[in-house]
């Protein structure tokens, strides 16, 4: 939205635009027509988008769609059993999850990646023998890198357990213990938090 007022649906991130935001650095301008240049694009990189006649620039549009994409991928997260995987292999909404209990609240084991997993294809047959294959089919927090990533607090005299990423500084997810109540919001930057292996 430009005003406020009238609102528009952004387009969906492609791999490509996900790859030019990523090498974009420093905060966003607030014009979606704003164009940036490339200023440290490699030279192979530049002469390939010379040749399909592109010239080497981003729309701030452009840049928000694929960092809402970045965002969405790193630390759009679920509590463990609130969607169920069929025998299938389809993905549904849990309609019995009633919540965790506030001892699993407080594990970072407890919330899951809501993204296809990529830690869990690496686990050996030993590892993924305790799992339950309808509830464990996701990456859990608790593996990420680097170690560290996220802090678990207890809000609202302990009725309310809120984790925070410190990779995306500005991501706040919530769950209310033992309802259906979650969900996730960012307020930041736009920007990764690039130095946090060297903060902790």
């Amino acid at each position: 939205s430009l005003n406020c007022v009238e609102w528009s649906l952004l387009p969906p991130a492609t791999e490509e635009m996900v790859a030019q935001a990523e090498q974009l650095k420093g905060r966003f301008q607030g014009d979606p027509s704003f164009e940036y240049e490339y200023t440290e694009i490699n030279a192979e990189d530049a002469e390939r988008l010379f040749e399909d006649g592109k010239e080497p620039m981003v729309k701030e549009e452009s840049r928000l769609v694929a960092t809402i994409e970045q965002i969405d991928r790193a630390v759009g997260i679920i509590p463990r059993g609130a969607f169920l995987k069929t025998p299938l292999g389809s993905v549904r909404e849990n309609r019995n999850f009633e919540g965790l209990s506030l001892t699993e609240a407080k594990k970072l084991s407890s919330y899951f990646h809501f993204t296809e997993p990529v830690n869990l294809k690496n686990k050996t047959l030993l590892e993924k023998a305790d799992l339950d294959p309808s509830t464990d089919f996701l990456d859990s927090l608790e593996h990420d890198i680097p170690q560290g990533s996220w802090t678990v607090q207890l809000e609202k005299g302990g009725t309310v357990v809120v984790l925070r990423s410190l990779l995306w500084l500005g991501l706040t997810f919530y769950h209310v213990p033992m309802t259906k109540q979650y969900g996730y919001v960012y307020f930041g930057t736009g920007e990764k938090n690039l130095d946090l292996p060297f903060m902790l």
